[in-house]
């Protein structure tokens, strides 16, 4: 896969050939691009070029753990970098959970680069706050407390990164411990401060300025309840909602096999790619090439 130098950042990337107009998603969690492929080859199907990536820390890019901006800010400036880059803006932006939320950030940072929104399992309330701001967070500043940077790189998450990039494992090892924790402090505040607005990282104010076609698939759990997408409907003036809670339920997903589980959330992938799909179709400007 091609790489792209972001801001001092080597970030993995790949474009799905379809059309003159662009469309980029970002997976949840600190998910790989292969996360969103997908929904990202149906729409690309449909005439839109799609644009699918690591975000900085996760997936095969580099992990940089610096900046006192929030870790969502950066990867949302990182985004508008690579889209300028590309030549791919203004880009129409989706993503679940955190991609719902670093699309969300790159509307609000960067408008002139978004001309529409997708959105699925956004991320609100108190539950979120914690278990996301120990998982992101909370975690690697234990063990780096506990076992120094030794520790971090141990971890199954970071262990991962050097994995699929060994160049991580130097970059992590020249770190201090004091400065790897001080980072991760600072960007845990994003989901400790942010419990009591209506999406975790956006006030209302802030969402209200959000003026582009979004379409809004909420999530029904814990950490995405389908309550706090329907309030994200409510704040954007003309956003689309649409209700697949029957299609992956928690009860639903109860005594399922990781493998089982998987398929499942494919099946669901697929169903989200066919709103999605159907929601684009007015946002086309530009014909898609024959075939």
């Amino acid at each position: 896969m091609p790489i792209a130098d972001v801001r001092g950042a080597s970030i993995n990337y790949e474009v799905l050939p379809g059309g003159d107009d662009w469309v980029v998603l970002t997976p949840g969690g600190r998910g790989e691009l292969e996360r969103v492929r997908i929904i990202g080859e149906h729409i690309a199907d449909a005439g839109f070029s799609v644009l699918l990536h690591d975000r900085r820390n996760c997936g095969a890019s580099d992990v940089v753990i610096d900046g006192d901006q929030s870790e969502q800010e950066i990867w949302a400036d990182d985004l508008h970098e690579l889209l300028r880059q590309l030549g791919a803006s203004p880009a129409i932006a989706g993503g679940g959970s955190a991609g719902c939320r670093l699309s969300l950030l790159l509307a609000l940072r960067h408008p002139s680069a978004v001309r529409g929104l997708l959105l699925w399992c956004v991320t609100g309330g108190q539950t979120a706050a914690d278990r996301l701001g120990h998982n992101y967070y909370g975690q690697f500043i234990e063990a780096a407390e506990a076992g120094g940077m030794a520790a971090v790189c141990q971890s199954d998450f970071f262990s991962e990164r050097i994995s699929q990039n060994p160049g991580n494992r130097k970059r992590l090892m020249a770190m201090e411990p004091a400065r790897f924790i001080e980072v991760m402090a600072n960007w845990r505040k994003f989901f400790t401060q942010g419990a009591d607005l209506p999406v975790i990282g956006a006030t209302e104010e802030q969402l209200r300025l959000i003026d582009v076609p979004t379409c809004i698939i909420p999530g029904n759990d814990a950490v995405h309840p389908f309550a706090v997408g329907e309030n994200l409907h409510r704040l954007l003036d003309g956003s689309e909602l649409h209700d697949l809670r029957d299609r992956l339920s928690p009860v639903a997903a109860d005594g399922l096999s990781a493998e089982q589980l998987l398929k499942l959330q494919d099946e669901r992938q697929h169903q989200m790619a066919g709103v999605f799909v159907d929601f684009l179709q007015p946002l086309r400007t530009a014909t898609a090439p024959a075939g």
